[in-house]
């Protein structure tokens, strides 16, 4: 209901539909609803019980989590399975390039701004030394919300076209570029490199399984095709290969987790591999309305709940966060940008490339909070890096459609090769060609 009120405002402000349900998140959570209603929020998404005089975690918070989870789980693997890999492999060496420049030159500048903040204080506790502010600082500026990007550039029609691809290839090198970091922060706080060594071996093994074997067992569910009796019994979708391509999905999910490179990886590298044919067809358009607007705003409204926003307007951080914003926006949207025109895109394409990457969004606040529960980071780098993470998402898609529309009066749309001539047909509206 709240994300439905908010649609339209934020439609009219340039953004997609994952922008509105992420703000409804928030707006449910104790930093909104919460401040200004505390009793019905309490009601609503009650978050501790007490059991014989201990405050333990609500059983609703717990199922929303789960929902929240399989959500997220769910609509990683649709959008992998509409990953297409061809795309990709025919602009192999420009995604290769633009994803470690897109990556590397934010990893260097947010080093080097948290090894900065170490040696002022405040912002980083006592256990972590300079190099480790500045591993946890790239990560945080260097990370990409893969999850959240995927709806940007679904909802914008992108999905199929040279940019959405390569976007979505660069925040995933990213995203396991950050988690790496991250584990390997966590790690030497506890004096264990364990857990970075575990996420580098065991991500790079599962990617490596998925592609060369896996993928050649799941080649034989491509032999199905529909008979009367599977639609009359499942909606087109047999129960066997159904369960096998469920099990896949949720086994891949867990590995990944268990690695601690995050389930949502797992989850599309399992579509990715899936094979292209009529099963998979039928069990992305049963799947997706289901997934979309039932369960993924699960994860959000859950993620909401965890989020204390009233830090952000302490005025003491105000000046640090202009400088992190600067740094983020910049290293990103440069970097990015820089390279994409670099390996032969149009401006247009590599602008879009750019404003595509700065979408942090929620993945970005997990890796905060992990850094705010292992006792790594500060209220104060807390709110600086939330505050950073609300305006680049914010911002990416209306700088997205700038571009959009600057190819439009060009006569251009973004394509699986590039830029390519606008078809209009007579029966359709000029602006149709382009979803926006």
């Amino acid at each position: 209901m709240t994300y439905r009120l908010l649609w339209p405002i934020f439609r009219r402000l340039g953004q997609v539909q994952v922008v509105a349900i992420m703000a409804a998140g928030f707006i449910l959570g104790p930093s909104v609803f919460g401040w200004l209603w505390p009793q019905a929020q309490h009601w609503l998404f009650p978050t501790k019980i007490d059991v014989d005089g201990s405050a333990v975690t609500h059983p609703s918070l717990v199922a929303l989590y789960i929902v929240g989870q399989l959500g997220l789980v769910l609509y990683m693997f649709l959008v992998g399975s509409s990953f297409h890999l061809d795309i990709l492999g025919s602009h192999r060496r420009q995604a290769g390039v633009t994803s470690i420049t897109g990556v590397g030159v934010p990893m260097v500048l947010g080093g080097l701004v948290g090894w900065w903040m170490v040696g002022r204080g405040g912002y980083f506790t006592d256990k972590v030394a300079g190099w480790q502010g500045g591993l946890f600082l790239a990560s945080a500026i260097a990370i990409t919300a893969f999850p959240m990007l995927a709806w940007m550039i679904s909802d914008t029609g992108l999905l199929n076209t040279r940019v959405g691809t390569m976007a979505l290839s660069s925040a995933a090198v990213d995203d396991a570029c950050s988690w790496v970091l991250m584990a390997t922060v966590i790690a030497t706080t506890k004096d264990s490199m364990n857990g970075a060594l575990l996420a580098l071996f065991g991500g790079s093994f599962y990617v490596a399984f998925m592609v060369l074997v896996v993928r050649r067992w799941l080649a034989k569910l491509n032999t199905w095709s529909p008979t009367r009796g599977d639609i009359e019994r499942s909606g087109g979708i047999p129960i066997a290969h159904l369960s096998i391509v469920l099990l896949v999905v949720l086994l891949a999910s867990w590995f990944t987790d268990l690695v601690g490179i995050y389930s949502v990886f797992g989850a599309f590298v399992a579509g990715a591999v899936m094979p292209r044919g009529q099963l998979l067809d039928t069990i992305r358009a049963r799947f997706e309305p289901l997934v979309a607007y039932l369960l993924l705003p699960a994860f959000f409204i859950y993620s909401g709940l965890n989020t204390k926003l009233e830090v952000m307007f302490d005025g003491s951080v105000l000046v640090m966060a202009a400088v992190v914003l600067l740094v983020s926006f910049a290293g990103k949207f440069g970097a990015v940008g820089l390279a994409a025109r670099w390996q032969g895109m149009g401006w247009r394409e590599a602008g879009s490339m750019g404003a595509l990457a700065n979408a942090r969004g929620l993945t970005e606040l997990i890796l905060l909070n992990i850094g705010l529960t292992a006792g790594l980071i500060s209220a104060q780098l807390y709110t600086i890096l939330a505050l950073m993470t609300f305006i680049t998402t914010f911002a990416a898609t209306p700088i997205l459609r700038m571009f959009q529309r600057r190819a439009l009066r060009a006569g251009k749309v973004f394509g699986p090769d590039g830029e390519e001539p606008r078809i209009v047909h007579a029966d359709t509206a000029p602006a149709a060609s382009v979803r926006m």
